[in-house]
């Protein structure tokens, strides 16, 4: 019965997602307002005082709005409301119904059966229910459901934006529901069921399936959120600040998971493809990195539409773009038109499926906002030196990062299916391309938080940023001189993240000193200072890497950097469901044994695949990283070693970029909550 619980879930799903839809447009309609809702609005300007420091945009309401006096409208945004809560019921229960089938093993359903095996450890049956397209898919439905949950919970923005949003989500989840019951069944039945599964993918097979796929799709998913809002300020008229209020949380929700889910799978290819890497500008490494870049610059315009009436246009446009970049990044993974270790489908059926489903939502949507945008109020005027500005060279430098990012992944794949002919785009392009429009940028991210809205002293702000000045150069020219080989680029890097980090830490020094260190000034300070950490440790394995690979047979070595690399054997080891040759190598420095490494070779059995799995030494600024590759005559083994300086520092800037979305959230919600009871104190 777990295929047939599954397959009724979906299609009540699906009826679900049609009355959200049908209903949420039917509640966005003009409707007579009643006093409770200037109430709700007394109440949102009187928080407004109450807002922590100065860089703290006023939030809409805590709860939401009070409902239209229009009993008709009221219930259809209340239909809207329920059918988005029964919506994440059952796609819940197909989700979890999907989750049981892999744990017992269900061999009767087809997804099961070419994807698990009864070997497998129970925590990649577990993870192996989202580790395929199937189950991948119905993965997106469940995330997207748990956002129209909480849309239609908080009711940010009133009755009208939210039941539009929810008309808007309800559309998604119908295209989706549609695409898996069509052509992506996760419950198909096989008659008779096979005694084994076929398995895994065993890169797949990898504690890091547990947090990377769930972390982008919480942000390629949230994004939706954000497009939901705008799309409904553009279909209700009101697309002034309000909205940007309203979807800031999910905006940034979406941004932090992003963040945490391209620094995990990062960290996920530099330990498990044995390539010594962090970044290979892979399409599907790239699916992700452009919605990023366009979710990072949205957050910064909607800031200003929040602050000062600015960029309305921009901050619609942006949510429209991001969201659009993640359609994209879901047909490059799932349409067959590119072959990557990330990559999950080879159907050209699904990929036009998901074709018309991209051309559908990013038409609609841009000719929706075509239709609107010249009627809209144009934002407040600002002087050329503001922070208004800023926001605007930021917007424009990361919109033409994404762009370079786009060409270069999509552009050979055009050419190979216009005229046939098969180029490959790699790092010298984004060398050329994206890294001077990030230098730019980079330059620039430290005076947008010392420039005043409106209006601003350029002077004083560069007086206040000579320290941070003084300090970047002095780390430029040290690195000329300490690091060898000598590398401008290198010291350039260098440069510009101290640029970054001391800019940071002189902000937050000066707020706490003015006592005007809030959530929002903690948010600025951790993005900024973790964008300067992560380049340290970039830019330190790019110039600075060492590096060597050779044959070894027991009691042979090899150097590299300051490490000597001896092979002690190579043995056999058995797993769970795998066998392995292991080598014991011991790492010698200065003449003396400092650590032993046990690289291994995996062969799986069940899916007749071999892999390697690297050994990593870190001492937190610095890896020592080896991978055994193929045997050789006479028992000889290809051994590869790394030594990748600093390079623990690009997931570490990651993840203190995502603490400074959370510092930015927990302040958003932190008044969020409190809200009511500041109502009541106004009463």
């Amino acid at each position: 019965m777990t295929g047939e619980i599954g397959m009724l879930a979906l299609c009540l799903a699906l009826a679900l997602a049609i009355v959200q839809s049908f209903a949420g447009f039917a509640g966005s309609s003009p409707a007579k307002r009643g006093r409770g809702t200037m109430q709700a609005k007394h109440a949102g300007a009187y928080s407004h005082s109450m807002v922590e420091g100065a860089e703290a945009p006023a939030p809409l309401v805590a709860f939401g709005d009070a409902p239209p006096v229009n009993g008709g409208r009221t219930d259809a945004a209340a239909i809207a409301q329920g059918a988005a809560m029964g919506l994440l019921v059952f796609v819940g229960l197909a989700f979890g119904t999907l989750i049981y089938a892999f744990v017992v093993s269900d061999f009767s359903i087809l997804d099961v059966a070419q994807n698990s095996h009864t070997a497998k450890p129970l925590l990649y049956k577990l993870t192996g229910a989202w580790g395929n397209h199937e189950g991948s898919m119905v993965l997106w439905v469940f995330v997207l459901s748990l956002y129209s949950a909480f849309i239609a919970f908080v009711q940010r923005g009133g009755t009208r934006l939210t039941s539009a949003a929810l008309g808007v989500q309800g559309l998604l989840a119908v295209a989706f529901l549609l695409f898996i019951l069509l052509t992506s069944n996760p419950f198909v039945r096989l008659d008779p069921p096979p005694f084994e599964g076929a398995g895994l993918n065993p890169l797949l097979q990898d504690p890091g399936l547990a947090f990377h796929p769930p972390m982008l799709y919480a942000g390629y998913v949230g994004l939706s959120a954000a497009f939901a809002y705008a799309a409904a300020a553009l279909i209700t008229g009101e697309a002034d600040a309000a909205w940007a209020r309203a979807a800031r949380p999910f905006m940034l929700i979406a941004w932090i998971a992003l963040t945490l889910g391209i620094a995990g799978g990062s960290w996920w290819a530099y330990y498990t493809l044995g390539w010594g890497g962090f970044w290979f500008w892979d399409p599907v490494e790239n699916a992700s990195l452009m919605p990023w870049l366009v979710a990072t610059a949205l957050l910064h315009s909607a800031l200003a539409t929040e602050r000062t009436g600015a960029f309305r246009t921009w901050s619609l446009l942006l949510a429209i773009l991001g969201f659009s970049l993640s359609l994209v990044g879901t047909f490059l993974v799932r349409s067959g038109v590119l072959t990557s270790v990330h990559a999950f489908a080879n159907d050209p059926e699904r990929g036009f499926f998901i074709l018309l489903m991209l051309i559908a939502a990013i038409g609609s949507a841009l000719a929706l906002f075509a239709w609107r945008a010249p009627k809209l109020e144009s934002g407040a005027a600002f002087h050329p030196v503001s922070r208004e500005m800023m926001l605007l060279l930021n917007n424009l430098l990361l919109t033409a990062a994404a762009a370079t990012v786009f060409v270069g992944t999509l552009y050979p794949l055009a050419l190979d299916a216009w005229i046939g002919k098969k180029i490959s785009v790699g790092a010298p392009y984004f060398a050329i391309t994206f890294a001077p429009i990030f230098t730019v940028l980079l330059l620039l991210v430290p005076f947008g938080p010392r420039l005043g809205w409106r209006r601003a002293d350029l002077h004083s702000a560069l007086r206040v940023l000579m320290p941070a000045m003084g300090a970047a150069a002095a780390a430029g020219i040290a690195m000329m001189a300490v690091a060898r080989p000598v590398s401008a680029a290198g010291a350039g890097a260098f440069a510009l993240a101290t640029w970054l980090i001391a800019s940071s830490v002189i902000d937050a020094v000066r707020r706490q000193r003015n006592r005007s260190f809030g959530w929002s000034a903690a948010a600025s300070t951790l993005a900024h200072a973790g964008l300067g950490i992560s380049l340290i440790g970039i830019a330190a394995v790019l110039c600075w890497k060492s590096e060597a690979s050779d044959v070894l047979a027991p009691g042979k070595s090899l150097t590299v950097g300051a490490y000597e690399l001896r092979l002690r054997d190579v043995g056999d080891v058995q797993g769970p469901n795998y066998s392995a040759k292991r080598a014991d190598i011991d790492v010698l420095r200065n003449g003396r044994i400092v650590e032993t490494l046990f690289p291994e070779k995996r062969t799986y059995p069940a899916e007749g695949q071999s892999i390697s799995k690297t050994a990593i030494e870190t001492t937190g600024i610095s890896d020592l990283y080896v991978a055994l590759g193929d045997e050789r005559a006479h028992g000889s083994w290809v051994v590869r070693a790394y030594v990748n300086p600093l390079a623990p520092l690009i997931w570490l800037g990651g993840v203190v970029m995502a603490l400074g979305g959370c510092a930015s959230l927990f302040g958003r919600l932190r008044v969020w909550v409190t809200k009511p009871f500041a109502y009541a104190a106004a009463e």
